[in-house]
């Protein structure tokens, strides 16, 4: 009887043993736990931060690109709507055809007038004179 009794001791000692290594092992994990969610928690702070300001960044380089599109668009058209006048090639070019190159066109006229052209160079004729506004559709 002495015997069970010394081995129920011994068993109870060792399990007393085991609950107090797992209640040190348990403490581990929820200070571990505790820290890896601050981690966590930095982290996504520093994403959110970071992306913010990546945004801000990203809008201000739009809005300069937008005004420098702007601006090259300003310039482009009134470099197109300076000229007012056909290059000299194409003004004899009409006068031979007996069309005076100071008046509105028409398509029709044009086209007669452009017949031993070849398709580039009447494309080319057409652009320069719906550049200066000569040529009306």
């Amino acid at each position: 009887m002495e015997e069970v009794l010394e081995s129920v001791n011994a068993g109870l000692l060792r399990l007393a043993a085991a609950a107090s290594a797992l209640e040190g092992v348990a403490a581990r994990l929820e200070q571990c736990g505790e820290a890896q969610s601050g981690e966590v928690g930095k982290i996504t702070a520093a994403i959110e931060s970071g992306s913010s300001r990546r945004e801000q960044e990203l809008e201000r380089r739009l809005a300069e690109a937008e005004q420098t599109l702007a601006q090259l668009q300003a310039r482009g058209e009134s470099r197109l709507s300076t000229r007012k006048t056909l290059p000299a090639a194409t003004a004899q070019l009409l006068a031979k055809s007996g069309i005076d190159a100071g008046e509105q066109i028409n398509v029709q006229s044009l086209d007669e007038a452009l017949v031993g052209l070849s398709v580039e160079q009447r494309i080319a004729v057409k652009a320069q004179m719906l550049r200066t506004g000569t040529l009306t559709l």
